[in-house]
């Protein structure tokens, strides 16, 4: 039987970007990401995450509006290997009148029945729960934690 699946977002919990522009989190890099033409991103990371998220027996998979491009600029930097992402092309930021997250559906039709995970922060992704709530439940957004349960 394989692992569940955990889905990794980069802006939040491997990038803090809400973090005071001036204070880099202690043991953070910072890293210039040009994804589009203009001003580059600043992208803070810290390069034992990727050991530790490897140590955590999921299969790992990119759940990111990054898609591809965090297996060229966000995984060498933390240490993680290629990883195989979902493609939200088409759905980036696309609101919907249910109010579900525009990532879930993605999500749920990549895992294919698996059990998974998202977790918002590094400190939920050390603490990530599998559950299996009701079929509708898991259409909807954890707003506080952003986990979406299969």
């Amino acid at each position: 039987m394989s692992r569940p699946l955990l889905f990794l977002d980069v802006d939040g919990p491997l990038n803090p970007y809400a973090a005071q522009r001036e204070r880099r989190p202690a043991g953070y890099t910072t890293i210039r990401v040009a994804l589009r033409p203009g001003r580059p991103l600043r992208v803070w990371l810290h390069p034992d995450h990727g050991r530790a998220l490897l140590a955590l027996g999921y299969d790992l998979c990119w759940a990111t509006s990054w898609m591809d491009a965090a297996n060229r600029w966000i995984g060498p930097v933390i240490g993680l290997p290629e990883l195989p992402y979902v493609d939200f092309t088409g759905a980036l930021f696309t609101e919907r009148p249910d109010g579900v997250h525009w990532k879930t559906q993605r999500i749920v039709a990549y895992a294919e029945g698996r059990p998974f995970a998202r977790a918002a922060t590094m400190d939920e992704a050390y603490e990530v729960l599998l559950e299996s709530p009701p079929v509708r439940a898991a259409a909807r957004r954890d707003r506080r934690r952003r986990v979406a349960h299969p």
